[in-house]
């Protein structure tokens, strides 16, 4: 029994094939007017019309966009371009619309990805995370000689000097920073002493607990401690303060006025922290030295006149003076990366985010190398 369906084989748009002619012809106007009537038509014939064999457009009076992409929808855009191809009864600018709007609606299969062996995975990763790494690294460098030779200029220039900015800056970075510094090296002086102290005493020499707190926190922990607390605090501020101002678009605004960002934003924050830097420094040695005299005091029976008469006698002021060194270095680095994550931020929330996480890694891994490099010159130097 031949199957029937529920439209007439006839309407204003297009003629279903019958048992005389097997054809499918489009008629009338394929215009946006009739937009909503001809949707609904070609929701209602059945799936397998665009499988006629024969499919006549000579009979098309109108053809615009809309009409095309529903031309397209109903036959498909690989078996309206093979149409295109042998019909002769269009017009050339309605043969040129149907073309483009079928090669346009074409979606080419995705390829499939090829097989490929978990070693060449892996060694691709590191290519790409090394390529990323050193486009990093061009970055930093490139700032970091903008931010010098904008030092330099304003030097020259007292009159671009922002002293209200460098000041609020060593009051959030400085003054504000005082008490965890002072806390944690206090902490860790006290730790170094004690196990220091357990060790020492195995061999009878726990009065050299006072040399290795000293030597510790002159050279190394106090500068270290303080530069990673001010990568957790200060860089992650600085990369959230100026990537706020970029998504809220204050950065653009500063330069439609004519202003220059890395002056107003980034060297004030830059001198700031080579300021405070240092002196919170100094301030942890004192505190973690402070740290290792109560355990001395408690543990060991070394009154706080020997700690410090030890301390004279067997510790040289050049230790602090390479330990203080790295302070400027380590502030410059770290003012540096927050700042310039900051000015990398796209324009979102969630940009903000993860550029300011990526500035506390980079600032802690940077400063950690770093240290670590200038440890070594130091012990080939002798110092």
């Amino acid at each position: 029994m031949a199957q029937t369906h529920s439209m007439p084989h006839t309407s204003p748009f297009l003629r279903l094939p019958d048992t005389q002619h097997n054809t499918l012809c489009l008629l009338g106007d394929w215009t946006l007017e009739n937009y909503a009537e001809l949707r609904r038509l070609i929701g209602s014939l059945p799936a397998d019309t665009a499988k006629t064999p024969g499919i006549d457009l000579s009979q098309l009076e109108q053809v615009d966009t809309a009409g095309g992409q529903l031309i397209n929808d109903l036959l498909g855009a690989e078996r309206l371009q093979q149409l295109l191809q042998h019909s002769s009864g269009l017009s050339e600018e309605r043969r040129t619309l149907l073309a483009r709007i079928a090669g346009t609606c074409r979606q080419e299969p995705d390829p499939e990805p090829a097989a490929s062996h978990p070693f060449l995975e892996v060694l691709e990763r590191i290519g790409i995370s090394m390529g990323q790494h050193a486009a990093h690294v061009v970055e930093l460098l490139g700032f970091i000689g903008l931010t010098l030779s904008g030092l330099i200029s304003g030097l020259l220039r007292p009159r671009s000097w922002r002293p209200t900015a460098i000041a609020a800056q060593i009051e959030q970075t400085g003054l504000n920073a005082v008490p965890i510094v002072v806390l944690l090296t206090f902490m860790v002086g006290a730790v170094i002493a004690f196990l220091g102290a357990t060790v020492l005493q195995t061999f009878g020499a726990s009065i050299y607990t006072v040399d290795l707190v000293a030597f510790s926190f002159l050279r190394e922990f106090g500068v270290l401690l303080t530069a990673i607390l001010m990568a957790g605090r200060t860089a992650s501020a600085f990369t959230a303060q100026i990537g706020s101002m970029k998504s809220n678009e204050e950065i653009d605004a500063i330069r439609a006025l004519g202003l220059n960002p890395l002056e107003l934003l980034v060297l004030p924050r830059v001198i700031a922290l080579m300021i405070t830097l240092p002196a919170l420094t100094f301030i942890a040695m004192l505190s973690g030295m402070l740290g290792g005299a109560m355990v001395c005091a408690f543990s060991l029976d070394i009154s706080p006149t020997m700690f410090l008469s030890l301390l004279r006698e067997d510790v040289g002021v050049q230790h602090f003076l390479l330990g203080i060194a790295n302070a400027p270095v380590f502030a410059f680095l770290v003012a540096i990366i927050g700042c310039l994550e900051g000015f990398k931020v796209s324009g979102s929330a969630e940009s903000v985010g993860e550029h300011t996480t990526s500035s506390v890694v980079q600032c802690i891994f940077v400063v950690i190398l770093v240290d670590a490099l200038a440890a070594l010159f130091y012990m080939e130097m002798g110092w």
